[in-house]
């Protein structure tokens, strides 16, 4: 009986330092962060351009918002990282000096600070720069001797592949007959003129290529490029400027349809 007691005590005194151990832990637990953290922030006054006022304003902890509480009692919501919301709490030599007037706080004792230095590019943003330096415009790659004929060219369509959303590069392709015998050249430099043309009547500025099949189809030879349209220029080592390669088409003979 005495062995099964002692046994028993032993028992309920590890319950009891596991216990007491779990309340140690859990008030050595951090806080969780507040949702919101108040701040204040420095803000020209509308009335007064030259004049710098304090106002309240908290950011959320979990979204990255800031709400600025103004003078007339309304709410400004800003993202936290977005140029509104670092300008918020950019605080210049001239602002201090405008809040040293405005509170009458005694700065002379501070240091001088010196010019904010601008952001230096990132890695990324200097290698996009350095590819896009190497962009060149597409060409024809013609000879200089090339004379165009007229029954080489047997007729082009272009098609829109997939649904191009607005204000996304959209993807085309470019079918052109032209007859047996002619060279890769020519018949690229048509398929590209045919895109030149379609692009100009849709107000598109810009045009990669993206790859070119050959074939024989009904005795002729059938071409089929594909191309992204965009209104801004891409990234890419060649691309097509609609303007530019409608005036090398009709420079060259070549028809754009």
């Amino acid at each position: 009986m005495r062995p099964r007691l002692a046994l028993l005590l032993i028992g309920i005194g590890a319950l009891g330092l596991l216990a007491a151990c779990s309340e140690d832990k859990g008030a050595a637990r951090p806080q969780p962060k507040p949702p919101e953290l108040g701040v204040a922030v420095l803000q020209s006054d509308a009335g007064s351009p030259n004049k710098k006022v304090l106002t309240r304003g908290r950011i959320s902890t979990k979204s990255g918002e800031i709400l600025i509480l103004e003078p007339d009692g309304s709410v400004t919501e800003m993202a936290l990282d977005s140029p509104e919301g670092r300008n918020a709490f950019a605080v210049s030599e001239a602002d201090l000096l405008a809040l040293n007037a405005n509170l009458e706080l005694d700065l002379s004792g501070l240091p001088d600070m010196g010019p904010v230095k601008p952001r230096e590019p990132t890695a990324q943003e200097k290698a996009l720069a350095d590819f896009a330096a190497r962009t060149r415009p597409l060409r024809l790659n013609l000879p200089a001797t090339f004379e165009a004929d007229p029954k080489d060219y047997q007729g082009a369509q272009v098609a829109t592949l997939g649904n191009g959303r607005k204000g996304e590069d959209s993807l085309v392709e470019v079918t052109a007959n032209l007859r047996p015998g002619v060279d890769g050249g020519t018949a690229f430099a048509y398929a590209t003129c045919a895109l030149a043309s379609w692009a100009e009547a849709k107000g598109t500025l810009y045009a990669r290529h993206i790859r070119t099949l050959r074939d024989k189809r009904n005795g002729k030879m059938v071409v089929g490029s594909v191309f992204t349209l965009s209104e801004k220029k891409p990234m890419g080592l060649t691309v097509m400027t609609t303007k530019e390669t409608l005036q090398e088409c009709k420079a060259r003979g070549i028809p754009a349809a």
